[in-house]
C-alpha cells in the first residue's frame, strides 16, 4: 500500500462533471487500497466558482461544504488540504501537510506546478494531462519564451497520438506515457436501465472553456468553433437532441432556431449524483470535442462519454484520432461530418439494445478505473 497525494481542483470548481473527472482518481487509488490524500490550492483572486450564486468568488465557503461532504462519503473526511488565495489552510493545517508531503511515496497532480515548494522531496512525483494538445502546445510557447517548467517523474496523457510519427503536437522533450481518463465504476452489478420513449441524446458542455491557443502560426479554438458543424442536425432527424451548455457566448437563440433543446449545464449538473441523473435521462451522448483536439488529431476520448456508456447510453463522438486506439461502430460511434452524424443517430436507433449493450461492455474493458489505474502504478513502479 502506497501514501497518495493528490492534487485537483474541488473546492474552486464544485460542478459535477470536474467533480466526478477529480474523483475517479482519488476514490480509484482508495479503492486499490491505497493511503489517499486530496490537496488543492487557489492560486489568484476570486478563484472559487460559488454555484449558489453562480459567481467567482474568494470566498470558498460553498465549495468547502461540498468537498467536506463528498470525502465523507469515502471515508476521506479528514484527508483533505485546502489553500486559498489569502493564505489560509483548510482541513489539514500546515504542520500536517508538510508532514504528509515528508511521509508519502506519490505525488499525482492533476493540475500543473502548484505545489512545487513543498512536493520537490516526494520520491515518485506524476503530472496527469488532460488537455491534450492544448497544453502540449501552451507548453512549447512557454519554452521558446525560455520559460521554465515544473520537473515531474512521470508524465500521462489521454492524448494517445501524441509522439506518432506524423502528430503535429510537440512533445517538449517529455516521454508521455498513455493513459485512459479512469472511470469510476462504484456498482458493477448496476442492472441497465432503458432510456424513456423520447429521451434525447444529449451533451453536458463548455461553450469556450479557455482562450485560443496558437501554435506555429494556427490558432486552435474550442467546442463553440466545433459546434457550429452539427448545428442544423436537428432539422435532419427525427430524434430529440438536448444540449446543457454553460460559457461564454452560448447563442442559445440560435440553438433553440435549429430545434436543439438548452438546458444550463449548471441546472442539470450541480452535484456528482444530479449528473449521473442526467446521463441517465438520455438517449446517449452526442459529444462536441474541442476544436484543438479536433485539429490536432491528438487521440482524446472524453471521460463523460465513459459515464454515458457506464449507463448503457451509446456515444457519438467527433473524431480526435481515438479511432485508432478504441473499436468504433458498436457502441462508440466516431464521426467527423453532418452526413455522418446524421448516419449514426439512425444506425444507434435502430439497433438501440445493441449499441447499449456494447458502451457498457466498453467501459469495464478500457476505461475501469481498477485496471487504468494499476497500470499507472505499474508504470511508476508502486
Amino acid at each position: 500500500m502506497a501514501k497518495i497525494i493528490v492534487n485537483g481542483s474541488i473546492v474552486k470548481f464544485p460542478t459535477g462533471g470536474l467533480v466526478q473527472f477529480m474523483m475517479a482518481y482519488v476514490v480509484g487509488l482508495k479503492k486499490l487500497g491505497h493511503e489517499v490524500y486530496f490537496i488543492e490550492k487557489s492560486e489568484w483572486e476570486y478563484a472559487c466558482f460559488d454555484m449558489s450564486q453562480l459567481i467567482m468568488t474568494d470566498d470558498c465557503t460553498y465549495g468547502l461544504h461540498f468537498l467536506q461532504n463528498l470525502l465523507k462519503k469515502y471515508g476521506l473526511e479528514n484527508n483533505w488540504c485546502f489553500f486559498d488565495y489569502k493564505g489560509n489552510y483548510y482541513g489539514m493545517d500546515q504542520n500536517h501537510l508538510t508532514k504528509l508531503f515528508n511521509e508519502c511515496d506519490v505525488y499525482l497532480d492533476l493540475e500543473w506546478g502548484e505545489w512545487d515548494q513543498g512536493s520537490e522531496n516526494v520520491p515518485i512525483r506524476v503530472f496527469i494531462d488532460g488537455e491534450p494538445g492544448w497544453f502540449q502546445f501552451k507548453l512549447s510557447n512557454m519554452v521558446s519564451e525560455d520559460q521554465s517548467l515544473p520537473k515531474y517523474d512521470y508524465y500521462f496523457t489521454d492524448g494517445f497520438n501524441i509522439g506518432d510519427e506524423g502528430n503535429i503536437i510537440p512533445t517538449v522533450g517529455i516521454d508521455w506515457k498513455k493513459a485512459w481518463t479512469p472511470i469510476l465504476i462504484e456498482n458493477p452489478k448496476l442492472s441497465y436501465q432503458p432510456p424513456s420513449k423520447n429521451a434525447p441524446f444529449s451533451t453536458v458542455m463548455n461553450w469556450k472553456s479557455h482562450k485560443e491557443v496558437t501554435f506555429n502560426g494556427k490558432v486552435y479554438g474550442q467546442k463553440n468553433i466545433e459546434f457550429e458543424k452539427f448545428m442544423a442536425l436537428p432539422k435532419f432527424i427525427k430524434q430529440a437532441m438536448e444540449v446543457a451548455v454553460s460559457g461564454e457566448g452560448v447563442p442559445h437563440q440560435k440553438l433553440k432556431d435549429n430545434l436543439w433543446s438548452v438546458k444550463s449545464a449548471f441546472d442539470v449538473v450541480p452535484t456528482v449524483d444530479a449528473y449521473h441523473d442526467y446521463i441517465s435521462r438520455s438517449k446517449g451522448e452526442f459529444c462536441i470535442a474541442k476544436n484543438v483536439f479536433v485539429d490536432s488529431q491528438c487521440g482524446w476520448f472524453g471521460e463523460r462519454a465513459g459515464y454515458y456508456m457506464l449507463q448503457g447510453r451509446p456515444v457519438i463522438s467527433q473524431d480526435t484520432g481515438f479511432s485508432k486506439h478504441l473499436p468504433c461502430g458498436l457502441g462508440i460511434l466516431a464521426i467527423n461530418t453532418l452526413d455522418e452524424a446524421i448516419e449514426a443517430i439512425d444506425r444507434i436507433n435502430s439497433e438501440y439494445p445493441k449499441h447499449a449493450h456494447s458502451a457498457r461492455e466498453m467501459v469495464f474493458e478500457y476505461f475501469d478505473s481498477d485496471k487504468v489505474l494499476n497500470k499507472i502504478l505499474e508504470q511508476i513502479g508502486v
